[in-house]
């Protein structure tokens, strides 16, 4: 035997089973009000013993009742058909439920209530939805009245329950949850996404490497959905809401409660966006913010559209689910007006950035923007239905599209850029120009997004002719391979404002070099392929020769027998020709010392095998020429103002040049 309720709530058990009783006639519908009732408190459903099952062949009712069922059965199935004497019990049981229903909202419509509100004390919530629901179906104006009272507080205590049940958190705290359960790797493009390749030159652009833009670390990380959820609203809040909601669509109040739940949950999501960073922006306020501002917000919308999508709408759909499981139109209803301002204020920031001004800087967080929708795009139409979702689909779609856009717009611009940088100082020492930093660790980045360039740059060839030597090679490596020859082409430009032909080649080798070992070193070797590289390298050769030509043809012709008198002895003609020899050689090699230990060849395995190749060009010949005529000067005056160094001298001054040192002159 079931134990006995408690007594506080003797009144409300009383009144559910007047209701079970009144609606024995019909079996669905006595399902539906147990459904409600049960489903809105566990104290409820031991009120499926008043009620048989559906399989008529077992029963869950006491013998008494189940016995006394059957014989009610059996009597209708046999007296005729009219009014009898149970059916008049059954409507004064009706009416007296209705009247304890009615009697129960015009307490909590009269003055004697205030401003107290049902659902904060459940014992009130449970007799007060009860009463409503007793009410749902039932004629009458008295009732009707009443009903219309009770689902008006029914909908102000729905919304109440909304705003009250959403975790309260500060901004820093919101957040904080909501990046939390996500595994979030966003690619920092510090430097690429901060220079300004619009300015007249490129000196302010270089520096160390350690100021290159950084690699991305990843890409979206996979993220089940144990890992997403905000609680945007408390699990014994959804349980309540779900019982007011029921008995509203039940009585077919389904509007007011789609509006009610629309409004309250549209404003808290947008919330939660603004808290991600993400503003409310019109194409004119995008247009006016400065770079500066507009990456950090670029940044900060990439990430809130995989939290927005995997978080707050997943979690929100779910909840929408919960609480309206009794209408599948409601609910879609109900989470699109939730859902569609913060997808649409995210969308209409992309938009925004689709059609703006383009400029070189802006392609990362472009390209990152373009990412993260394009994969997102389907978790995105999975969470709408029906015109909704074709709607998101369309307008997101046609975003990417305008991205796509962008970015090839964005790239002819950095080509442009490229080709029209007027910077007319040479850097001391032909060190690695700045143009040559930056443009490679721009186009580093580039293959980072091979995936989605290869497709958004197929056919865009005319936009950006070169001659390209290779035949076979794929969208991103063509474009890779037209930025690389215009970076090259004004790196060769600029070799001429170097006076001095030697330091021409060492600026030529050193910025050759960096772009040999920026390709060799990253995903762009794959795209140009090992026989471009074996070309630069090559050239690398060339400009090392033409160094060695132009810097020690000088010094090696004092070196040389051509032009010495033919004498013997001690002849005071061929004294006089070696003292100048000598003379001319200290002259040239120590004007060589004096500049050449102040330029830099940046690689120091290059700098040692130019350094080898000066020794193995120098030494020999001065070895030699010092062997051979030595004993023509030595024992004169001044002898050590001709031959001033040893060739261990000089074999050792040669381990200083190309160090960057600065010397007095």
């Amino acid at each position: 035997m079931a134990a006995a309720p408690p007594d506080g709530q003797e009144k409300v058990i009383a009144a559910a089973q007047h209701i079970v009783k009144s609606l024995a006639n019909s079996k669905n519908a006595a399902d539906d009000m147990i459904r409600i009732l049960s489903g809105f408190d566990n104290r409820f459903s031991h009120m499926t013993d008043l009620f048989p099952p559906a399989n008529p062949n077992a029963s869950s009712l006491p013998d008494s009742v189940a016995e006394g069922h059957d014989d009610e059965e059996r009597y209708d199935r046999e007296r005729p058909l009219g009014h009898g004497p149970d059916d008049d019990d059954l409507d004064q049981e009706r009416d007296a439920a209705v009247e304890d229903a009615m009697r129960v909202v015009e307490q909590w419509d009269s003055p004697a209530a205030g401003d107290r509100l049902v659902f904060e004390s459940p014992e009130d919530a449970e007799e007060y939805l009860a009463a409503a629901a007793c009410l749902v179906g039932e004629a009458g104006p008295r009732v009707e009245s009443a009903l219309q009272v009770a689902m008006a507080r029914l909908e102000e205590e729905f919304r109440q329950l909304l705003i009250r049940g959403t975790v309260s958190l500060g901004v820093e705290d919101l957040q904080a949850s909501l990046l939390r359960r996500l595994s979030l790797t966003v690619p920092a493009f510090s430097s690429a996404s901060s220079v300004d390749l619009d300015c007249p030159s490129f000196a302010n652009h270089g520096g160390d490497e350690g100021d290159e833009p950084a690699t991305p670390a990843g890409r979206w990380s996979s993220v089940s959905d144990g890992e997403i959820s905000p609680y945007l609203i408390s699990p014994d809040t959804v349980g309540t809401l779900k019982g007011i909601a029921d008995v509203m669509l039940r009585a077919g109040y389904g509007p007011e409660l789609c509006q009610v739940y629309g409004e309250v949950r549209r404003d808290t999501l947008m919330e939660c966006l603004s808290v991600l960073g993400v503003d409310k922006m019109s194409l004119e306020e995008v247009q006016r913010v400065d770079w500066g501002v507009l990456d950090g917000k670029m940044k900060k919308w990439i990430q809130a559209l995989k939290v927005v999508v995997q978080g707050l709408l997943a979690e929100e759909r779910r909840i929408c689910s919960q609480i309206l499981a009794l209408d599948a139109d409601a609910e879609e209803e109900c989470f699109t007006e939730a859902a569609k301002g913060c997808v649409l204020q995210l969308l209409n920031f992309g938009d925004a950035i689709a059609i703006g001004k383009r400029s070189s800087e802006k392609l990362f967080r472009i390209l990152g923007m373009y990412e993260a929708l394009a994969e997102l795009l389907p978790e995105l139409e999975a969470l709408f239905s029906g015109e909704a979702r074709d709607f998101i689909k369309e307008e997101a779609e046609g975003i990417l599209v305008r991205l796509g856009d962008a970015v090839r717009g964005t790239i002819a611009e950095f080509a442009n850029a490229i080709r029209g940088e007027t910077s007319r100082k040479s850097l001391p020492g032909g060190e690695i120009h700045p143009l040559t930093r930056y443009v490679m660790n721009y186009v580093r980045l580039l293959a980072d997004y091979s995936r989605w360039l290869n497709d958004l740059l197929d056919g865009c060839e005319t936009e950006l002719e070169t001659g390209g030597d290779n035949a076979d090679i794929t969208p991103l490596g063509h474009c890779v391979l037209i930025l690389i020859t215009h970076l090259l082409d004004k790196i060769e430009d600029k070799s001429k404002l170097y006076d001095d032909e030697a330091l021409q080649n060492i600026f030529l080798m050193n910025n050759l070099w960096y772009v040999v070992q920026k390709i060799k070193d990253s995903e762009l070797k794959s795209l140009l392929g090992d026989n471009w590289i074996r070309k630069r390298r090559g050239q690398i050769r060339r400009y090392s020769t033409g160094y060695l030509r132009s810097s020690w043809t000088k010094v090696l012709a004092c070196l040389r027998d051509d032009g010495l008198p033919q004498a013997t002895g001690s002849s005071s003609a061929l004294k006089a020709a070696l003292k100048e020899r000598f003379k001319s050689f200290n002259l040239t090699y120590e004007e060589l010392y004096r500049t050449q230990t102040a330029w830099r060849v940046v690689d120091p395995q290059l700098r040692e095998e130019l350094k080898i190749s000066i020794q193995e060009k120098v030494l020999p010949a001065y070895r030699s020429f010092v062997g051979r005529f030595r004993g023509q000067l030595e024992g004169g005056r001044n002898f050590a103002k001709y031959i001033k160094y040893n060739p261990e001298d000089v074999e050792n001054q040669v381990s200083d040049f190309f160090e960057g040192k600065r010397l007095n002159a």
